[in-house]
């Protein structure tokens, strides 16, 4: 049997997972003085709540706040991870809280990120915590700051939308609004098929980091064989989950989703905000850039701020971190962001020393591998240039000629392409989940159902700054049907020495001729006129098809590639299409997926923001 382990999860992001309680001797060699109270809550609610205070603290301390539902320090840490080395040595009282329904806290945790006139939720049960650290917490400063990564960053930034007057600094890092629109649970209203399997299993199954328990060494062989989510749910899950259940009920963007979309309440921006993004996320890529972008709308002291970076779930929070998966960039970027980023953000809003933070977004741009500071977002400068697919594979910024055709393949919903190379181990953890989107693309070669359009090399190196589109004209067999775009970079085939003293297996470690993506992304036909009531697609009939690919910082070299793949399933991070229309893709049954063939025709574009 095959298990993920999710408290393998919060450790690799740095959250202090449950531990037995030390020894006295242990306890004595800590810097921290170790306190676990039960927090109430205006519902009377109690929360389980760790609080470590510097043995050696001189003089009232400001709180750092961290919520998370994997889990809180059992006893005094015997030593500081070296992710808050930066944060411990300003000074800080560290509490961390479980959530709501989580290990020793009262309540259900619903996985909701919704809003209630007067609680409880996530941003009150906020609020109600900061409130009682205050005025109960010996040697607090009355300044509290806020900040995680993943959950726990999302348990930072819904606070945004009901503020304590004590909050004064909050950084949400990987946080997400909407789950229906990206990050965790859906790409565009394709459902994330095994994240949602194990991660929300893990979270809802018990009170703790449940297991769930996959029984194939290739998830892939597991969920072609498990059917839909439904049928996932049925036989597997089993009414453990409450949120599975949910998301079953609504395939659709309706008032589920919008119901829990926080961030649609963020008014004037009056907390200074440190998000924090990695281009390469695979779980939550997107939401920080839209929480950024809904403070700016109302940000008159530019309190908003955002850092991005070739890094994937987390990363940036591991000083030393200067690979990009198997790409060694040689640039420690994750000791600079946190050394002289967020450390800097939290000792000038919560100690009022240093300079005030600069910079509206500080990008360390992939391909130049050099930090860039920016003051406005999007870049004026950003021109967008469509880049285009034509009939023959070639990739060009020129325009095809009247008459060009189309490439075809045929989509198989029984054999449908994996999203990694096989086999795929389960998300947690093995290592493999954390840099997939930066996997070598090369391992889909030769397969026909996917379209591969590939550029000359480049004579000058290529900037890409701001948000990428895709714009296909295809059409389809089916009443339904999948199309994912890739933006690659390929590397030169001379891209690196061969080492001839290499052991044997070695040259798969190569870089020569290396495919990295650089942006790829899902979009669901039955949602191309609308999210809420999703309509059938008329065979064979050429259709535009949007695919937003983000926004991203890029530079493809002088020598490389720009290549371009187009593909109709991804699967299992994303369900199969069924490829004929059905009510509810979720509960989908076999007989309903059917072969489809896929056409991409002249006019179908890539739109880069490119700076000259």
């Amino acid at each position: 049997m095959i298990r993920t382990s999710f408290a393998a999860l919060a450790l690799a992001l740095a959250i202090p997972a449950a531990a037995p309680t030390q020894t006295t001797s242990a306890a004595r060699q800590s810097p921290f003085t170790f306190e676990e109270v039960m927090v109430p809550m205006r519902d009377g609610a109690r929360l389980q709540t760790v609080i470590l205070r510097p043995r050696d603290a001189k003089g009232p301390l400001p709180i750092l706040f961290q919520r998370t539902p994997y889990g809180v320090p059992g006893g005094p840490l015997p030593s500081v991870p070296k992710s808050f080395e930066a944060l411990v040595k300003d000074g800080y009282i560290f509490v961390f809280q479980s959530m709501r329904g989580r290990f020793k806290s009262d309540g259900d945790f619903t996985l909701s990120t919704g809003l209630t006139p007067n609680g409880p939720d996530e941003a009150t049960d906020a609020y109600d915590a900061i409130d009682w650290l205050v005025k109960n917490v010996p040697g607090n400063n009355g300044r509290v700051g806020m900040w995680g990564i993943s959950y726990p960053g999302f348990a930072a930034a819904i606070p945004l939308a009901k503020p304590h007057p004590a909050l004064k600094a909050t950084s949400p890092q990987a946080a997400w609004i909407d789950y229906w629109q990206n990050d965790d649970l859906h790409r565009w209203g394709a459902a994330r098929l095994s994240y949602i399997t194990d991660w929300v299993f893990s979270l809802q199954a018990d009170k703790t980091n449940a297991e769930f328990t996959y029984d194939t060494i290739d998830t892939y062989d597991f969920f072609l064989r498990a059917g839909s989510l439904a049928d996932i749910e049925k036989r597997y899950v089993q009414g453990k989950s409450a949120m599975i259940r949910a998301l079953i009920e609504h395939p659709d963007h309706d008032a589920f989703y919008t119901r829990q979309r926080w961030s649609d309440a963020l008014g004037k921006t009056t907390v200074p905000t440190l998000n924090v993004a990695g281009f390469w996320d695979q779980e939550d890529p997107w939401g920080s850039w839209q929480i950024f972008a809904k403070q700016r709308e109302n940000d008159p002291d530019n309190l908003a701020q955002l850092v991005v970076g070739p890094w994937a779930h987390g990363s940036w929070s591991r000083p030393g971190e200067h690979k990009l998966g198997p790409i060694d960039y040689k640039v420690d970027s994750s000791t600079r962001f946190v050394e002289e980023i967020q450390a800097p953000f939290f000792r000038y809003w919560l100690h009022g020393q240093g300079e005030r933070p600069g910079g509206l977004v500080n990008s360390f741009q992939s391909g130049s591998w050099v930090w860039k500071r920016y003051d406005r977002w999007p870049l004026a400068e950003a021109k967008p240039t469509a880049l285009y697919l034509h009939a023959d594979g070639a990739l060009s910024f020129t325009a095809p000629a009247a008459g060009e055709g189309c490439r075809g393949y045929v989509s198989d919903p029984a054999n449908p392409v994996p999203f990694r190379a096989r086999p795929i181990s389960p998300t947690y953890p093995r290592p493999e989940w954390r840099w997939w989107e930066a996997a070598d693309q090369r391992f889909v070669a030769g397969r026909p159902d996917v379209l591969s359009y590939v550029s000359a090399p480049l004579d000058a190196d290529l900037t890409v700054t701001g948000a990428v589109l895709a714009e296909l004209q295809a059409a389809t067999s089916g009443t339904d049907s999948d199309f994912v775009v890739k933006l690659i970079d390929v590397f030169p085939d001379d891209y690196e020495p061969l080492d001839q003293a290499a052991p044997l297996g070695a040259y798969t470690t190569q870089l020569n001729g290396y495919q990295l993506p650089i942006a790829m992304e899902v979009r669901r036909g039955r949602y191309l006129a609308s999210d809420t009531r999703p309509a059938p697609l008329v065979p064979n009939q050429l259709t535009r098809w949007e695919v937003p690919l983000r926004d991203h910082d890029h530079v493809f070299k002088r020598g490389h590639r720009l290549m371009v793949q187009v593909q109709s399933s991804w699967f299992p991070v994303i369900d199969r299409n069924p490829q004929k229309f059905v009510p509810n893709i979720a509960k989908a049954q076999p007989q309903d997926y059917v072969r489809a063939e896929q056409k991409v025709c002249a006019g179908s574009k890539v739109i880069l923001p490119v700076v000259r």
